[in-house]
């Protein structure tokens, strides 16, 4: 197969509801779609899905834009390949830049697979016809208005609950919302908040008492020795999730006992390729791992869902309805969640259409491979 020309659109959309993480808030999301046009004229199209400042990751959307014009089309365009696979060995020399790379391989699974008239889902080696949808909770103004989120998707039928946490916001709102909710499917993600010391393992330690199913990435990225240490003094599942950024993290998160549970970010990870092969690295050594998400729009939140039917990922992941996040999304139909559900598309790609419109309707810029 051979990309002959490359769009890309950076656009914003406004969330339905503010979201707050121990690092920021944010109100809109700017997200860059990538467009793929084969040489039979066939179309493919990713996501990148970047945040906007350096919080979650060092990657911003001003970063991924340029890194991807200057460095990543130009390894990609007019090159020949047979599967997407091989779309990964084009810029070996390009270090880092995960999320760039994502919405690119995005793109090029899905060129392939419309080609190809088969499923990305089927492609990927998925086994399920739906998935389990969980939903993650900002940080509110204050534990009743938590508690009105938690009861919204409670009884839009989700089946798990992921609570951001921070300094001052751990203990109390999960107390209420345990207590209002004994037998949720709960579980919380600090963001790398805390530090790694004794007096933070034993204030962690007290969320043992809530029935979690997991912490999530409590400390530092890089610090999966501490990790290691927490994951020893609790009962609670550690999951990793900024901490595994490729397959080496992943065998040394392995080796470390530093977790027992993986969140799988097909952005953070580069890509569907090196996300299906971690799903596999993890399986084998016998962690259980879910998709997480970065508020994608329609055309990542459906690869996400696509991977999410691989058989380990045993664990609700964040393939929550568009509904959740977006008035109107990018793509028709929009991912719904029917009591938690959502069904895997078995059209050929991403099995949606794209909603040409309202993208180009909430573009900030646009870059044409053909007109440069």
């Amino acid at each position: 197969m051979r990309i002959t020309r490359a769009r890309l659109f950076e656009v914003r959309l406004p969330l339905v509801h503010r979201f707050r993480t121990s690092s920021h808030a944010k109100s809109t999301l700017d997200h860059i779609l990538v467009e793929f046009t084969g040489a039979d004229g066939q179309v493919g199209w990713g996501e990148i899905a970047s945040p906007a400042g350096p919080f979650y990751c060092p990657e911003t959307t001003t970063t991924a834009w340029d890194t991807t014009i200057a460095f990543l089309l130009p390894t990609v365009l007019d090159a020949d390949w047979d599967h997407p696979e091989q779309v990964d060995d084009l810029w070996q020399r390009v270090r880092g830049h995960r999320f760039a790379k994502a919405g690119l391989v995005g793109a090029a699974w899905d060129l392939w697979c419309r080609t190809h008239e088969v499923s990305l889902a089927a492609s990927l080696g998925g086994t399920r016809t739906k998935v389990r949808a969980g939903v993650s909770l900002g940080i509110e103004a204050t534990i009743d208005d938590l508690l009105e989120q938690v009861e919204h998707q409670v009884a839009a039928g989700y089946h798990r609950v992921k609570l951001k946490i921070s300094h001052g916001w751990d203990l109390e709102p999960v107390r209420a919302v345990r207590s209002a909710y004994p037998d949720l499917d709960l579980h919380v993600d600090a963001n790398g908040v805390y530090t790694d010391d004794d007096e933070t393992m034993a204030h962690l330690a007290e969320l043992d008492a809530f029935g979690l199913t997991m912490i999530e990435q409590p400390f530092a990225p890089r610090d999966l020795l501490g990790h290691a240490r927490l994951q020893q003094r609790i009962a609670t599942d550690v999951c990793l999730d900024e901490s595994v950024e490729d397959l080496f993290d992943l065998e040394l998160m392995i080796s470390l006992k530093a977790g027992r549970v993986l969140n799988i970010k097909v952005s953070r990870m580069g890509g569907l390729t090196v996300a299906r092969a971690a799903h596999e690295m993890a399986r084998n050594a016998g962690i259980p791992v879910w998709c997480g998400g970065m508020h994608e729009f329609g055309i990542g939140r459906a690869a996400n869902v696509a991977i999410s039917s691989l058989p380990g990922f045993t664990l609700p992941s964040d393939v929550s309805g568009s509904d959740k996040y977006y008035a109107r999304d990018v793509i028709i139909p929009p991912v719904i969640a029917e009591d938690g559900w959502v069904q895997v598309p078995t059209a050929p790609g991403l099995g949606h259409q794209i909603d040409l419109e309202q993208i180009t309707s909430n573009t900030l810029r646009t870059f044409d491979s053909a007109q440069s």
